[in-house]
């Protein structure tokens, strides 16, 4: 929760199967973590579907961005 002030959305998943859902990135105490949530507007709740610490292998320099992965 000390994150919330460094969310930001990276990805969208407007038409995933059951809700919508979002990839966040945060920061917090000089780490960065993904959380994958999705959005039940009409439950007015929010469900965290995963949280975790991306491969840097697989992302951008600021974890922000997927690698294109040959």
């Amino acid at each position: 929760m000390q994150a919330v002030d460094s969310y930001e959305v990276i990805e969208e998943y407007s038409e995933d199967k059951y809700l919508p859902s979002y990839l966040i990135r945060a920061e917090h105490g000089g780490s960065v973590f993904h959380i994958h949530a999705a959005a039940d507007v009409d439950g007015d709740n929010v469900r965290i579907v995963t949280a975790y610490v991306p491969n840097p292998l697989e992302w951008d320099s600021e974890l922000r961005t997927r690698r294109i992965l040959e």
